[in-house]
C-alpha cells in the first residue's frame, strides 16, 4: 500500500507487527474474528505477531492464521522488538502495541499504533506512537481505507 500523507514522506506499507497481549490478545486469548481479518488482508501485507507469550497460548491461538509468530525471550523484550523491525525495515512496517515493552518498535516504525483495550496502555508507550485507538478493529479500518491514516497524520 502506498501511503502519501500532506507534508510528510511518501510511503509504501509492507508489513503489519503486532503485539500478541493487549493487542490482538486479552489474557492470552485472541479477540473473536482478529484471525480473520489478518487472513482478509494477509493478501497485501505480510503480519508478523511478536511475543514473549506469557500465556502460553500464541501458537495453538494463530494456527489457523497467515502470519508468522515470533517468540522472544523474557529479557530485553524491548530491544528484541526493535531488533527485529528493523530487520524487517522499519520505514515499510506499521506497528501496533500496549505495553511498555512496545515502546522502541512504536517509536522506530514509520507507524506506530498505539491501542487502549481491556490490558491498559503504558503511558510511555503512548507518549512514542504516532496514533492511539480503542480497538484492534480500528488498525484493519486504517488498512481498509488507507484516508484514515491520511486524515489523521496530516499537517
Amino acid at each position: 500500500m502506498k501511503i502519501d500523507i500532506p507534508s510528510k514522506k511518501s510511503f509504501e506499507l509492507k508489513n503489519i507487527v503486532f503485539d500478541y497481549n493487549g493487542t490482538i490478545a486479552i489474557d492470552g486469548k485472541l479477540i473473536e474474528n482478529v484471525d480473520k481479518m489478518i487472513n482478509e488482508f494477509s493478501k497485501y501485507f505480510d503480519f508478523y505477531v511478536i511475543t514473549a507469550d506469557t500465556y502460553g497460548s500464541v501458537e495453538r491461538e494463530l494456527k489457523n492464521t497467515n502470519c508468522k509468530v515470533i517468540t522472544i525471550s523474557k529479557e530485553k523484550q524491548d530491544e528484541k522488538k526493535l531488533e527485529f523491525i528493523k530487520s524487517l525495515d522499519s520505514k515499510t512496517t506499521l506497528c501496533v502495541g500496549n505495553g511498555r515493552n512496545d515502546t522502541l518498535m512504536l517509536k522506530e516504525s514509520i507507524i506506530g499504533i498505539s491501542i487502549l483495550q481491556d490490558e491498559g496502555l503504558c503511558t510511555q508507550t503512548l507518549l512514542s506512537s504516532d496514533i492511539l485507538v480503542n480497538s484492534i478493529f480500528d488498525v484493519f479500518g486504517f488498512l481498509k481505507d488507507k484516508n484514515r491514516l491520511i486524515a489523521t497524520l496530516r499537517n
